[in-house]
C-alpha cells in the first residue's frame, strides 16, 4: 500500500505539472517537435521545464577494480541498447548522462555515493544501477529521499526496494535465488548438504540463510555449515569438515574471487560431490582448474546459451560488436534496464520520473533475461538459469520457473 500511495502521489504531481503547460502539448503528441529545435531537445525541455521523448539516464557500475569486467560489459550493453532505441520506432529515444558514461562506483559504498551525486548532477529522470547490493543500498535510500528512480541490476539484497516507492530492480532476490538453489538440490537427488559462507558479507549470509531454510522444508539435511571471511585465502579446514560430513552437495554463496580458491581446496580436501554458488560466481576464473570444476553448478540472471529468440538475438549482437570476455549476466541487465524504462514510458506516456514509476509499477516484461513481473515491493518475479562447467567453460544446463519447474532445457 505504502508504494502504491507514493505512487498516487507522484503521479498526481506530474499531472498538475502537465496541466500547466497543457497549452503546449508534449513534444510526443506532436510527432517530436522539440527535437527539430536548433538546441538540443533534452537541453530544450530542462530549459522550458516541458515534456519531450527523450529519457535521459544516469548509470552506475564498477567500472574499476577487481569487479570492472562487470563494469565494461555494462557500457557496453548500454551503448548497444541506446543505439537500438534511438534508431528504433518506440517514439522515445534515451541520452544517457555523465556524457554517455556509466559512473564509476568502484564497488565500494562511498564511491558509489559519489557516482550517483555525479549523474544527478545532470538532471537524470532514471538511474540505473548498480550491480551489487552494498554499493546501492546507500544509492537506494538516497534515490528515495530524492523521489529518483532507481532501477538496481544485480542487487539482489531483499532490502534494495525496501527504501523507497521510486526502487525498482530487474534481478531476483537473495531469498528467491537461494530458495531455487534448494529445489535444484531436491531435483537432483541430494539428502544431504554441507554449506560454507562468509559471514561478513550481506549476499552471502542471505543466499545461505534461504539456501539452508528451503533444504530443511524439503527434507534435505544441513549436515556441516561452515565460516569464512570475503578475505580469506585458505579453505583447507572448511573442506575438510565438508568431506567429514558426508555431503553430497556443498553450497558456497561468494564471490566469484574466492570460487576458484574454494573449488580448489574442496577437491583437494577430497570432495567429490556437486558444489554450487549463486550468481556471484559469473565470470570466475577456472583457468588451471578445469576439471576441478566438473559437477559446479550456479543459479545466474541468464543464461548466454539459452535458445530464445530474444537471448540470441543479443549474445549475436553483443558478440559481433564486444566478443565474449565482458558477455554477463551484468550486461544483460543493463540492456534489459534500457528497454524496461522505455516500455515505462510507454506504459505510461510521459518521460518524466513521475511518469516512469507509474509505468514502471506491476509492469510485465519480456528481455534477455526472460518474462518479468515486477511485484508490490518493485521485485522482479522471474526465472532462473542454472549453469555449469564443461572442460572449464560455463554451460547452460537449465532454466527454472518461479515455481522451481524446469521450463527449458539445454540439449
Amino acid at each position: 500500500m505504502k508504494k502504491r500511495n507514493r505512487v498516487l502521489a507522484l503521479t498526481m504531481a506530474a499531472a498538475m505539472s502537465a496541466s500547466l503547460f497543457a497549452g503546449c502539448g508534449s513534444s510526443t503528441q506532436q510527432g517530436g517537435a522539440a527535437a527539430s529545435s536548433e538546441a538540443p531537445a533534452s537541453t530544450t525541455a530542462a530549459a522550458d521545464g516541458e515534456e519531450d521523448n527523450i529519457i535521459r539516464v544516469g548509470v552506475v557500475c564498477a567500472m574499476t577494480g577487481g569487479s570492472a569486467i562487470y563494469g565494461e560489459g555494462a557500457q557496453n550493453a548500454v551503448d548497444m541498447a541506446v543505439e537500438e532505441i534511438n534508431a528504433g520506432d518506440s517514439g522515445y529515444k534515451i541520452e544517457i548522462v555523465n556524457g554517455g558514461k556509466v559512473a564509476d562506483d568502484a564497488k565500494d559504498a562511498k564511491q558509489a555515493m559519489n557516482a550517483y551525486n555525479k549523474v544527478m548532477a545532470d538532471s537524470p529522470e532514471a538511474i540505473v544501477g548498480s550491480f551489487f547490493s552494498s554499493v546501492t543500498l546507500p544509492m537506494a535510500e538516497q534515490a528515495s529521499k530524492d523521489g529518483m528512480l532507481l532501477l538496481a541490476t544485480g542487487a539482489t539484497n531483499a532490502d534494495v526496494t525496501l527504501k523507497g516507492d521510486t526502487i525498482f530492480r530487474n534481478c531476483f532476490i537473495d531469498p528467491y535465488q537461494g530458495k531455487m538453489a534448494a529445489l535444484f538440490a531436491k531435483d537432483k537427488g541430494f539428502t544431504k548438504v554441507a554449506v560454507i559462507y562468509a559471514k561478513d558479507d550481506d549476499y552471502s549470509n542471505g543466499l545461505k540463510d534461504a539456501f539452508i531454510e528451503n533444504c530443511e522444508a524439503n527434507g534435505i539435511e544441513v549436515a556441516y555449515t561452515g565460516e569464512c571471511m570475503t578475505t580469506d585465502t585458505d579453505y583447507s579446514s572448511q573442506a575438510a569438515q565438508a568431506v567429514a560430513s558426508g555431503a553430497e552437495l556443498l553450497y558456497y554463496p561468494c564471490f566469484l574471487d574466492t570460487v576458484p580458491l574454494l573449488v580448489g581446496a574442496a577437491r583437494n580436501a577430497g570432495f567429490t560431490g556437486a558444489i554450487m554458488g549463486g550468481d556471484g560466481w559469473d565470470g570466475c576464473d577456472t583457468t588451471g582448474l578445469a576439471t576441478q570444476f566438473d559437477d559446479c553448478y550456479f543459479t545466474n540472471h541468464y543464461s548466454s546459451e539459452d535458445t530464445a529468440p530474444a537471448v540470441q538475438n543479443f549474445v549475436q549482437k553483443y558478440t559481433e560488436k564486444y566478443g565474449t570476455e565482458s558477455l554477463n549476466a551484468c550486461a544483460a541487465l543493463y540492456y534489459d534496464a534500457m528497454y524496461m524504462l522505455v516500455q515505462a514510458a510507454e506504459n505510461a506516456g510521459g518521460t518524466d520520473t513521475a511518469s516512469l514509476v507509474k509505468g514502471m509499477t506491476g509492469m510485465s516484461f519480456t528481455g534477455v533475461g526472460g518474462d518479468i513481473t515486477l511485484d508490490e515491493n518493485g521485485d522482479a518475479i522471474k526465472s532462473i538459469a542454472i549453469n555449469t562447467f564443461v572442460d572449464g567453460a560455463v554451460k547452460w544446463t537449465e532454466t527454472l520457473g518461479s515455481d522451481g519447474a524446469v521450463v527449458s532445457k539445454a540439449d
